[in-house]
């Protein structure tokens, strides 16, 4: 095998599909990425037996062939090159012979028919989502993926597609994070919903290699697996087995109480005061509506902290306290220039949701306190 193709381009797409490999993968052969020369380019593949991810580049195939090559270490040996082009050439025994300007390197590869075979989604429903509006939905919901393996589904994120929405839904049992994205879907007759459960780790990473860009990001949803194909780049994962909870059941059908304060100045004061909660046993805060103003507070034994701002109240006043980082990580993956709050009581859900529409909406746990 022999090829000529642009460095950088090359750590690109290494870059992309190492984020495939498993810290401790099953077997030697998964450590490795696969490359494939053929007359159609150049293709890097990398497993770890559940998630694989392929990336397609473009180079000068002198001579068709395959071979697996240690993931980290050639993708480390391909950063330090010098840049331009670099030729990779592979004997029969599976050596590789990096060349690019002055920099030779050898590094021994393994037989690539021991590879896996990337698996297939045979059939399924085809779902087409633009790649920067996937990108921030993901962005603003992993959070809120549980990591106790001991509930294995909520280790998931659910996606549930009807005709006209699809829905990001994550909770870990003291939080819960969904967003929205509103375009038609075209679903199979007599289907309403499509849901299925995709882990957490694989839609960290599909979050991270999405580009800032409207091109769709194109995902074919089967029973037990998913393809996400984008740009040059494709994904498959297994699917998480289950249902998903029914998350519905757990927001409140009605408010008492609804409070609105600048979110700027809401996530500074929770920032600082977070500084004094941490140095307590609960790393709590409280927050206190009352009268148009929002007092937050919180102390430990090596002081306090209190912020005033104003607020506009309506319903009945209320003082509530909360885990200082669960309400800080929803809060972080706000945009809106006004922070929204709806209560029922101070042991009772809190809800976060924009002042008009419904394109997300974070619930939050609060912590019973006795005074």
């Amino acid at each position: 095998m022999q090829f000529t193709m642009n460095a950088q381009d090359l750590l690109d797409g290494l870059n992309t599909v190492t984020r495939a490999l498993a810290a401790r993968p099953a077997k030697q052969i998964l450590e490795g990425v696969l490359v494939e020369a053929s007359d159609e380019g150049i293709n890097l593949t990398c497993s770890d037996g559940s998630l694989t991810i392929e990336s397609v580049l473009t180079g000068d195939v002198k001579e068709p062939g395959r071979v697996v090559l240690p993931g980290k270490l050639f993708t480390e040996l391909v950063r330090k090159l010098p840049g331009g082009s670099v030729t990779i050439k592979v004997n029969e025994n599976h050596s590789a012979s990096i060349r690019c300007m002055s920099s030779k390197s050898n590094l021994a590869g393994m037989n690539a028919m021991e590879y896996p075979e990337m698996a297939e989604v045979e059939s399924g429903v085809t779902v087409k989502i633009p790649q920067n509006k996937l990108k921030e939905m993901i962005s603003r919901v992993v959070f809120s993926i549980a990591t106790d393996e001991s509930r294995q589904i909520l280790t998931g994120c659910l996606l549930e597609i009807t005709r006209d929405e699809a829905r990001l839904v994550a909770l870990d049992g003291f939080r819960l994070a969904m967003q929205k994205v509103f375009q038609p879907f075209d679903l199979p007759a007599g289907q309403e919903t499509l849901k299925s459960v995709i882990p957490g780790r694989v839609l960290n990473e599909l979050s991270k290699i999405l580009l800032e860009e409207e091109e769709f990001c194109t995902m074919l949803m089967g029973k037990t697996r998913m393809q996400a194909t984008f740009g040059n780049t494709r994904l498959s994962t297994v699917l998480l087995a289950g249902d998903y909870i029914d998350y519905r059941k757990i927001l409140p059908p009605a408010f008492k109480t609804q409070a609105r304060a600048e979110r700027t100045a809401v996530q500074n004061a929770i920032d600082r005061a977070s500084l004094m909660a941490r140095e307590g046993k609960n790393n709590l805060i409280r927050m206190r509506f009352n009268d148009g103003t929002l007092t937050i507070t919180s102390n430990a034994e090596l002081g306090d902290v209190l912020e005033e701002m104003e607020a506009t109240l309506a319903g009945d006043p209320i003082e509530i306290a909360f885990n200082a980082k669960y309400i800080t990580d929803v809060i972080r993956n706000i945009s809106d220039d006004e922070l929204c709050m709806k209560f029922n009581s101070n042991v009772s859900p809190c809800v976060v949701c924009p002042k008009e529409g419904d394109g997300y909406l974070y619930l939050i746990l609060p912590v019973r306190v006795f005074n």
